[in-house]
């Protein structure tokens, strides 16, 4: 659960990272099941236009390793406290920034996708990022302004053409106005970290042109009450089940990486 000062944190700044939330051997598990996934011709998964992957929607529905990591309590348990009521899954993508070839992800705020696509009433939902391999300065990290959540839902523009995931997008001008008030961070770290932010917060990253590729787990958790009202995208994308979730035992990854191991063995 989170204490008074990391919950005053996230109230001002809007972010919250834990350094080696999960373990060594729990990450492992999901790298090995996240290359699988992104090795199967699945609508689910999409590419960057140069073939390499970019995301791969809903595998908690369909792997039982990352069906275990959208329920886990270290993940779901603080964004309860927060919404102060359960939490059904919105969204879950396993986003690449493959060596040399990551693309960029431009500006944006999570909620102005969520409110626009999806007819998701408040920003009652936030993303929570498990990174599954280091993240370092040099290997298009995510960039975050602080506070600037407080600006409330941007204007955006559609962006179908920068890459081969269309986004809604905030301008130039705007990202300068924000920068110069709230500057700029990037939380870094080993593999096994969470970054938790609000939906407002403006965020993006930069390409990824070094031999380290990184891997970032995205749970889109929304309070029940906020299930969207709207929807325009694909199931797998924008889901419509609102079952809040159960959190199951927090060695349940754990047991599923020794069982794994034990089967390979």
């Amino acid at each position: 659960m989170l204490n008074a000062q990391q919950l005053q944190q996230f109230e001002q700044e809007g972010w919250l990272y834990f350094p080696e939330a999960f373990t060594a051997e729990e990450v492992a598990v999901l790298r090995n099941e996240a290359e699988g996934i992104y090795a199967v011709d699945r609508p689910e998964v999409w590419r960057e236009k140069s073939g390499a992957p970019r995301t791969a929607f809903a595998a908690h529905l369909y792997n039982e390793a990352f069906g275990i990591l959208g329920r886990h309590p270290r993940l779901i348990r603080p964004v309860e406290q927060i919404f102060g009521e359960q939490l059904y899954m919105h969204q879950y993508k396993i986003n690449a920034k493959a060596a040399f070839t990551g693309d960029v992800w431009q500006w944006h705020q999570d909620y102005g996708t969520w409110l626009r696509d999806d007819g998701m009433p408040e920003p009652r939902a936030m993303n929570i990022a498990v990174f599954m391999d280091e993240v370092m300065p040099i290997n298009g990290p995510l960039m975050l302004i602080p506070r600037s959540q407080h600006q409330g839902n941007l204007a955006a523009a559609h962006d179908t053409s920068t890459t081969s995931y269309p986004l809604w997008t905030i301008n130039d001008d705007v990202v300068t106005k924000l920068v110069q008030e709230g500057g700029i961070v990037s939380p870094t770290g080993k593999a096994g970290g969470v970054l938790m932010f609000h939906g407002n917060l403006v965020h993006g990253s930069a390409p990824n042109i070094t031999p380290y590729p990184r891997k970032i787990v995205y749970l889109t958790l929304n309070a029940v009450s906020n299930h969207i009202r709207k929807p325009t995208r694909a199931e797998w994308i924008a889901h419509t089940d609102f079952t809040p979730i159960v959190p199951c035992d927090d060695g349940a990854l754990l047991d599923y990486a020794r069982r794994y191991k034990q089967a390979a063995e």
